[in-house]
């Protein structure tokens, strides 16, 4: 088995990386220089969902697991992208939805993970980016009852930032999933049953952590 491909599907973390209205905005500073001290070493502060990340079930769900003892399958799996591109700002994804994307295509079961290609990040760096499609509770709940336990997608946030009790991250976490948010480049992803790596920062306790997310295309 080779790899054939690699898709970076993660946003750089810098000073000037968006993050969700209220979230610590990143800081990077050196604290060690060749010129000074033989060698290079960068002092990061960050948040915990900075950038492209993954929630534990702990983000929303008191006692839950934190990310660094959610078992590791739940980050690697086969990847089945579902194109839902088209819709307008502060749009559910429907169960239909869904349905109708993985029309043709293979069903989505335990094991897979499931991202959800809106085409918001070409609105990332903007005001609109946060107007984002999000995740309607009965399509959540149908990829749930599929067995699917980690769900992604190219946007800020799988609920909508309107006045909301962040249904589909809770229902998400009562299953003890991982959602994976601030994905780019799932229109690179052209190739079948892509394999997607979301491997976690193991931040000890913690209620998420910054991802490297890649989908890897693999040669029989």
């Amino acid at each position: 088995m080779r790899v054939r491909r690699i898709v970076d599907l993660s946003r750089t973390v810098s000073g000037d990386t968006q993050v969700y209205p209220g979230d610590p905005v990143p800081v990077l500073t050196p604290h060690a220089t060749l010129e000074r001290d033989g060698y290079n070493l960068l002092r990061v502060e960050i948040g915990s969902q900075t950038g492209t990340h993954v929630d534990a079930p702990l983000h929303m769900r008191a006692g839950a697991a934190p990310i660094d003892r959610v078992t590791l399958e739940h980050f690697v799996g086969r990847g089945i992208v579902l194109d839902v591109r088209g819709l307008p700002p502060r749009t559910a994804v429907t169960r239909r939805h869904v349905v109708d994307g993985v029309a043709g295509g293979p069903d989505p079961g335990p094991g897979d993970i499931v991202l959800l290609h809106t085409g918001w990040a070409e609105h990332y760096g903007t005001d609109a980016y946060f107007e984002h499609p999000y995740l309607s509770e009965d399509a959540c709940r149908w990829l749930l009852g599929r067995g699917v336990r980690t769900i992604g997608l190219d946007a800020p946030s799988i609920d909508s930032a309107l006045g909301s009790d962040y249904p589909a991250h809770r229902l998400v976490a009562e299953a003890g999933g991982i959602v994976c948010e601030n994905l780019c480049n799932l229109e690179l992803v052209d190739f079948p049953d892509p394999l997607i790596s979301l491997l976690p920062l193991r931040l000890r306790d913690a209620d998420g952590a910054p991802v490297r997310a890649v989908a890897i295309a693999l040669e029989p």
